[in-house]
């Protein structure tokens, strides 16, 4: 028996739609002096999303607001409104944004329900999702991957490592469209970017 059919038979719901249900990674709020932190993401009493890897050692000095962090959507494409195929490219992650990204379409969040659809070729792939700090092995596969994408393309970095690259590296020398902040971004906040970048919201 399919996944969807055990859902329908036992009630299972999908997600409300994200913009109603986003509320993580929060925003902090500056409330003291940090210096330790690991990813420079505090730096002259300033707080960056893309650097933060939500470690926490900054508390009590920065608290969580409750006030979701906004993805960095650069541009719009109407093309893309029915439908946005994404390609997922690992470069060096720990496997959390994957296991997130995973869960953009189980029955949960269901992204196919906005338009949004996975591929397994780059040369069908719409946008490419890069996650992870740029490790070298991938540097030559990742380029394979943008050159095989047909125009017009887009990048998303998912995460803080392929934002700034966040604790462990460097991030993917690519110019990215949109940059979903977090460690790791939720399913809700990433399908929440993609829509922003299809247009839908």
């Amino acid at each position: 028996m399919s996944w969807f059919l055990r859902g329908v038979r036992r009630g299972v719901r999908t997600e409300k739609e994200p913009e109603n249900n986003a509320t993580w990674p929060s925003q902090l709020e500056v409330k003291g002096e940090f210096s330790g932190c690991p990813t420079r993401a505090i730096r002259e009493g300033k707080w960056e999303p893309g650097k933060c890897v939500f470690c926490r050692r900054c508390e009590p000095n920065l608290v969580p607001t409750g006030n979701t962090v906004q993805p960095e959507v650069k541009t719009t494409n109407s093309l893309f409104r029915k439908s946005l195929h994404v390609f997922p490219v690992d470069v060096g992650s720990c496997g959390g944004c994957n296991v997130e990204l995973k869960l953009l379409f189980s029955p949960q969040y269901d992204a196919t329900r906005f338009g949004i659809f996975l591929v397994n070729t780059p040369r069908h792939a719409d946008a490419l999702l890069l996650m992870g700090v740029m490790v070298e092995g991938m540097e030559g596969p990742l380029r394979e991957a943008l050159d095989a994408m047909p125009e017009p393309k887009v990048v998303v970095l998912i995460g803080a490592c392929a934002a700034s690259g966040g604790v462990l590296g460097r991030p993917p020398e690519v110019n990215a469209h949109v940059v979903v902040p977090g460690c790791p971004p939720t399913p809700a906040s990433i399908i929440q970017a993609l829509r922003r970048l299809k247009g839908d919201v």
